[in-house]
């Protein structure tokens, strides 16, 4: 049996905490714990496990103190200050500083949207010196798009060790997760955002979408010879420009709407005749007239705009099907992908 803890000034925050739920009783210490994470439950059990017998003294001027703050005179000011201050007494520093920064924004940012403003150039020679399990984790936590650029700047076998890591990846075992996050707290962000269930195969689908035709061919002949079924798999999740053949004519006239006629020019330059002649049947006479000069006025194009356009287009139309405004029907039998 522990001395009996008498000297209530010696109590930490979680000490705190944790003799109040002791002294709430089994009701309502139990909703309370409902509106907590695995994390702050965990801590708190412990805390509370190893507390040890407390003095009724102790435990009056604790209910004391927590009445004077809840029914302090005046009105509740709410601020991130006072928040930082009330977690600071219950909480680890760290764990504050992690919950705070979520919550101070720009609207709590996750790691996606944090890690999409780090240039791709500084996110790859970062990355390039982690171990492939850490990058995996990265890229399957940020956008697609930038997920592909950041791929494309690693070095070759680097980028394939990562690519078999995120295929295998079903999810994310927790100490990985908190392991990437101490490795990359200092460098960009303070927390991760929750781990998302998702196919790997549909992730590298996407990334492969966003890669250049040349490092998506190499990136692709490389994965056939290391695991030829996941390659098939991908290929067969991917959507490509020509794949626009899918939509229905409603469909092609509601991507028109949205696109950039710029980058339909640019896009439809490097685009087969059955892609061409899909837009511009459902064009107006005029509209496809001046899409065609448009086309003959941009001259010779550098393949790597095109990418970039068609791109563009196809991310736009995985938008407008998620949000139901056009249908990609599955239409196509195996044998007919050409690769």
């Amino acid at each position: 049996m522990g001395r009996m803890k008498e000297d209530y000034r010696s109590l930490s925050g979680p000490e705190k905490a944790g003799i109040l739920m002791l002294s709430l009783g089994d009701e309502y210490s139990s909703q309370l714990l409902s509106l907590m994470d695995d994390e702050e439950i965990k801590e708190l059990s412990q805390i509370m496990a190893n507390l040890g017998t407390i003095s009724s003294s102790v435990v009056e001027r604790l209910f004391v103190e927590f009445a004077d703050q809840i029914s302090s005179t005046g009105s509740l000011v709410g601020s991130y200050e006072s928040t930082e201050r009330m977690l600071n007494k219950t909480l680890p520093k760290e764990r504050v500083d992690s919950i705070m920064e979520e919550i101070r924004g720009p609207a709590g940012r996750t790691m996606r949207e944090k890690l999409g403003n780090v240039n791709k150039q500084v996110l790859a020679n970062y990355l390039k010196n982690e171990y492939p399990q850490t990058v995996a984790v990265v890229m399957s936590k940020i956008k697609a798009d930038h997920g592909a650029r950041v791929l494309a700047l690693l070095p070759e076998n680097f980028a394939m060790e990562v690519i078999m890591r995120m295929l295998r990846m079903e999810s994310v075992q927790k100490e990985v997760l908190e392991g990437v996050e101490k490795t990359l707290r200092t460098e960009f962000m303070s927390n991760l955002a929750r781990t998302q269930r998702r196919d790997a195969h549909e992730m590298m689908a996407d990334i492969f979408n966003n890669l250049d035709r040349n490092t998506e061919s190499r990136f692709m002949s490389a994965l056939e010879e290391r695991n030829r079924e996941a390659a098939e798999r991908i290929k067969a999740l991917m959507f490509t420009f020509e794949d626009l053949v899918r939509i229905d004519s409603q469909g092609i006239q509601t991507l028109l709407r949205h696109v950039e006629k710029d980058k339909l020019g640019l896009g439809l330059k490097g685009a087969s005749d059955t892609i061409k002649e899909l837009f511009f049947k459902n064009m107006s006479e005029r509209a496809g007239k001046m899409l065609k000069e448009d086309m003959e006025a941009l001259g010779p194009v550098r393949l790597r705009d095109v990418d970039e356009a068609q791109s563009a287009i196809v991310v736009l139309a995985k938008e407008l099907a998620n949000s139901n405004q056009i249908t990609i029907s599955e239409g196509r039998d195996e044998d007919e992908f050409v690769y």
